[in-house]
């Protein structure tokens, strides 16, 4: 009877290493090497979990509806003048070469291979800036 057991265990075992695979780890996350397209999958169920709020967060708009309206009045009466201002120094064609100053800011527009270069400076505090328009 112990032979019998014996055999039945060692038949059992070795069937078991038969079906037997190794174990191989393929990360999940794309910043450790896992796919790529699960990074939104992760993103957003990380964003779903998220308990958390920002109280200075931007996007949390928490004022008022006439200060909103306010805000929206100023911006377009601020947006009117600059029109204005742009069309009395431009004219009505538009942007032409040349240098302009405005106040403290000093303009230059010229074309070149890329497009229409505007290169702007604050002669006050030295920031400058470039808008290119392409062609």
């Amino acid at each position: 009877m112990k032979s019998i057991t014996i055999t039945v265990f060692l038949v059992f075992s070795t069937v078991s290493f038969a079906f037997s695979q190794d174990l191989v780890y393929r990360p999940i996350n794309p910043a450790f090497g896992g796919d790529t397209f699960n990074y939104q999958w992760l993103l957003s169920s990380a964003e779903a979990q998220n308990k958390f709020t920002d109280p200075n967060d931007p996007s949390r708009d928490e004022r008022s509806d006439l200060e909103r309206f306010t805000e929206n009045l100023n911006s377009q009466l601020l947006n009117q003048i600059s029109r204005e201002l742009f069309n009395d120094q431009f004219g009505e064609e538009g942007l032409t070469e040349g240098t302009f100053n405005f106040g403290t800011l000093f303009v230059e527009i010229f074309p070149s291979g890329e497009g229409l270069v505007i290169n702007i400076l604050d002669t006050s505090t030295g920031d400058q800036s470039q808008v290119i328009i392409p062609n």
